[in-house]
């Protein structure tokens, strides 16, 4: 058995949340972006929703780094041509964020509230 600090088997502990609390928190999290980040993460879970399907490699045990590049890529041309700029590394945070929702049961896109 591993010691623990004490603050970590504290009742409401951050560390002792399930899955379904770790989503519930990011999501609300990501409601406090700038407007214009709230916006690229839209239009990020709604391309995402054509690669969210049974046997996608989004789903793959270790996602191929070059073809997260290449999603990212994708959208940073679509964000492009439709709103102008946006940073590279944003689009590859971003959607890494909405990968890790779908894989782990979050909500398929974005809340509707947004």
């Amino acid at each position: 058995m591993v010691a623990r600090p004490f603050f970590m088997t504290l009742p409401g502990y951050p560390g002792r949340m399930d899955e379904k609390e770790i989503l519930n928190d990011l999501e609300y999290l990501q409601q406090t972006y700038p407007g214009e980040v709230r916006r690229c993460q839209r239009r990020i879970a709604e391309i995402l929703d054509k690669y969210d399907y049974e046997g996608s490699m989004i789903y793959d045990e270790y996602p191929d780094r070059f073809s997260l590049y290449r999603i990212a890529d994708t959208i940073g041309k679509i964000l492009e041509r439709e709103s102008g700029k946006v940073s590279g590394d944003l689009i590859q945070v971003l959607v890494c964020d909405e990968i890790y929702k779908r894989r782990h049961g979050g909500k398929r896109g974005m809340i509707a509230f947004l």
